[in-house]
């Protein structure tokens, strides 16, 4: 299994990611550089991590979003590779327009950073069977601007074609609808704003977000 972690300048998370995808599913993990423009062949996962990419100027995301080899993650999550964008990845792939919505300022315009339970919405999702029948899991936040934000049809498409995975159990930032994280509608791109990067191992306090990864590559 192969898998990529895309950094950019102010990634913060991107050796997090790698660290926890080796040790949850013994893939081998590629850091690539966000000007290069192209990705190693035969990945079976990508991984937009956390951070404050480009400091965050101008808007979450929006610059990373532009980032050379951007080009060549869409092209590879068009033809259906596991995409997955945790925090500011999950800015990122709104930016791109691979996911709906928008990512606002917490609702009460402060960092926020703590550990949060999470409901499995749905647990069909390539990225969320191997929770099964769990309803509750355990990761942690670390936003200033994960209020995830879309218009009421929007919202009401994503709860109704299955789209919305995890759910806050109380929520942190604002976000519509409690929601946490979301695929898009085929199934192969996540977003999240949870980290389940720092939720791999139970001296993290957790070792939920280990089942994420292995799911992403179990169906690989």
């Amino acid at each position: 299994m192969k898998a990529a972690v895309i950094v950019f300048p102010g990634s913060n998370c991107d050796r997090d990611c790698k660290v926890a995808i080796e040790r949850s599913t013994g893939a081998s993990v590629d850091m690539v550089w966000h000007r290069d423009t192209a990705l190693p062949a035969g990945l079976d996962l990508i991984v937009l991590p956390g951070g404050f990419s480009y400091g965050d100027y101008l808007r979450c995301g929006a610059m990373a979003a532009l980032s050379p080899v951007m080009a060549e993650v869409k092209a590879a999550a068009d033809r259906g590779v596991a995409t997955v964008g945790i925090c500011n990845g999950f800015q990122i792939l709104c930016e791109m327009g691979l996911l709906p919505g928008a990512l606002l300022r917490n609702e009460k315009l402060k960092y926020v950073c703590k550990t949060v339970a999470l409901d499995v919405v749905n647990s069909q999702t390539r990225f969320t069977a191997g929770y099964s029948d769990r309803r509750e899991v355990t990761m942690t936040v670390g936003n200033g601007e994960g209020n995830f934000f879309a218009e009421d049809a929007t919202l009401d498409r994503l709860e109704g074609e299955g789209q919305v995975v995890f759910r806050y159990r109380e929520n942190p930032n604002g976000s519509a609808r409690d929601i946490a994280g979301i695929v898009n509608a085929n199934g192969n791109v996540l977003g999240l704003m949870p980290h389940p990067d720092r939720a791999f191992e139970p001296e993290l306090g957790s070792a939920d977000g280990a089942i994420l990864f292995q799911s992403a590559l179990a169906s690989a």
